[in-house]
C-alpha cells in the first residue's frame, strides 16, 4: 500500500511549510488528487491517520479534492471529462481519440491551516 509512503510525504511537506511560518500545529491539510494519481481514497485517509501521530499534524483534518480526468481534443479544440480512465478517451463532440491529458494526474498539497 503506497498510500502510507504518500501520507508520510504529505506530513513532511506540511511540517516543513508550517515550521517556515513559525506555526506550532497543523490543523488542516488540503490535497488535490487526480483520478489518475493511482490513490485509493480510503487507504489514503487511513494512512494519513496513522502517519500524523506524533507530528505537528497530530490533530489535523485531511481534506481531499478529487479531480476528474479531463482530456483535450485537437480536432475540435474542446476539453472533456473522461469517465473510464482505463479506456481510450474519445471526444464526445467529434469522436476523435485524444491522448492529451489536461487534468487528472495531480497529487499536491494545496493548502494548510496552522496555529
Amino acid at each position: 500500500m503506497h498510500e502510507v509512503g504518500l501520507a508520510r510525504q504529505i506530513i513532511d511537506i506540511a511540517e516543513s511549510a508550517a515550521k517556515e511560518q513559525g506555526a506550532v500545529a497543523i490543523t488542516k491539510v488540503g490535497l488535490r488528487v487526480g483520478a489518475m494519481a493511482g490513490v485509493v481514497p480510503d487507504a489514503l485517509s487511513f494512512a494519513f491517520e496513522v502517519a500524523r501521530q506524533g507530528t505537528m499534524a497530530e490533530q489535523a483534518v485531511l481534506e481531499v479534492e478529487y479531480l476528474p480526468l479531463v482530456c483535450y481534443c485537437e480536432s475540435c479544440r474542446a476539453a472533456f471529462e473522461v469517465d473510464d480512465r482505463f479506456g481510450i478517451a474519445l471526444c464526445p463532440n467529434c469522436g476523435e481519440p485524444s491522448a492529451e491529458i489536461r487534468q487528472g494526474t495531480e497529487f499536491t498539497v494545496s493548502y494548510l491551516e496552522v496555529t
